[in-house]
């Protein structure tokens, strides 16, 4: 098959975590440039991943300047994606950006505009997608199994698991905490299940409660409270077009034992269904009122292969197939800019205390 070369911009703990790994394991990559700020960090990834040739830099403009680039990943901080994402674009290259798309929605639109103008592919990080239970959903309200979906919970909730490392509690660098950072792939699975991205109001609550304990029982060790200057916890209630309702939860430090991360629940007309304990469907069968749970262990929904094959492999391959191929791509940048509006929403209803309505 084609080798497809692409350059990595930022080489920290996600492109190391995810990225980097899936596309050694997919084989038809080569990396022939990488790009951080910090000079080791890209050196220390191309020895792991990249081709013996591989250019190394400290600038992305540079990067994105190499010819024989097709494609980019952008995965930096939040506030980076926009910049390095429409660059990229307007030089030629096809784009992956990690999630969210954006810092602001504003950005986000740009990005949009850049990807039409340019004829360039642009995705975005959300990997929750090419999990086994979320394409067996997809499929089942694709299908119209559940109805009109009317009423959903996106949950994006720990107990006391607060990212330490990297600029995860910088709100310059990122834009905000949990829900910017975790809510935003649970939004984006109850959006894309519903088929629904018209919002119409977001009323918000944003909290810091929790930031400046010193008894913490973190999973991730202690944070400082110093430098914590995002939320612990927001909770959005969002309004849509055709009447729909979705309730968002999202924090990195509840004192909760209700915990659920990247997870939706949905209530339709025929049927319901949520992730609380593996995929459950519930419906009325025959005036009775019945569950089932799919077994996910084998193949025969599209884009899930079993269980030896990660979400995060998924993502790589239909990004390789939709460069090379021209095939559609899963996740579309109108509907990841959906996602950084409702987050936005939520933040500035937090903000003023008052309902934000849409257009």
């Amino acid at each position: 098959m084609e080798k497809l070369k692409i350059g990595i911009v930022g080489c920290g703990g996600i492109a190391n975590g995810k990225h980097l790994p899936a596309i050694k394991r997919n084989g038809n990559f080569e990396i022939i440039a990488f790009c951080d700020i910090i000079k080791e960090k890209a050196a220390a990834s191309k020895e792991k991943y990249g081709t013996p040739d591989a250019r190394i830099y400290t600038d992305y403009l540079e990067l994105i300047k190499e010819k024989e680039l097709t494609a980019v990943y952008v995965l930096t901080p939040n506030k980076s994606h926009a910049g390095i994402s429409i660059a990229a674009m307007k030089a030629g290259k096809h784009v992956m950006c990690e999630k969210p798309m954006a810092k602001t929605c504003e950005d986000a639109k740009k990005m949009v505009e850049t990807a039409k103008e340019t004829g360039k592919i642009l995705t975005i990080g959300y990997q929750n997608r090419y999990r086994g239970d979320s394409a067996y959903l997809k499929r089942a309200c694709a299908n119209g199994d559940l109805g009109e979906i009317y009423y959903s919970r996106a949950h994006a909730v720990r107990r006391r698991a607060v990212p330490t490392w990297g600029v995860f509690l910088n709100e310059e660098e990122q834009g905000g905490g949990p829900l910017i950072d975790i809510g935003t792939h649970a939004l984006d699975l109850t959006l894309w299940m519903m088929d629904n991205y018209e919002p119409v109001s977001v009323t918000g609550s944003v909290y810091r409660k929790l930031a400046d304990q010193t008894e913490q029982g973190n999973a991730f060790g202690e944070w400082d409270p110093e430098k914590f200057t995002v939320e612990d916890s927001a909770f959005g209630f969002i309004k849509m077009k055709n009447g729909a309702t979705i309730h968002l939860e999202a924090s990195w430090a509840l004192n909760t034992l209700d915990v659920d991360e990247a997870k939706v629940s949905l209530c339709g007309t025929k049927a319901g269904a949520d992730m609380k304990d593996g995929l459950r469907i519930n419906r009325v069968q025959y005036n009775k009122q019945c569950m089932e749970k799919p077994d996910l262990s084998s193949g025969g929904v599209a884009f899930f292969e079993g269980e030896s094959e990660k979400d995060s492999d998924i993502e790589q391959k239909v990004f390789y197939n939709a460069v090379t191929k021209g095939t559609e791509l899963i996740v579309k940048p109108e509907q990841a800019l959906a996602v950084t509006r409702i987050l936005e929403a939520i933040y500035e209803s937090g903000r003023t205390g008052k309902t934000v309505y849409f257009d």
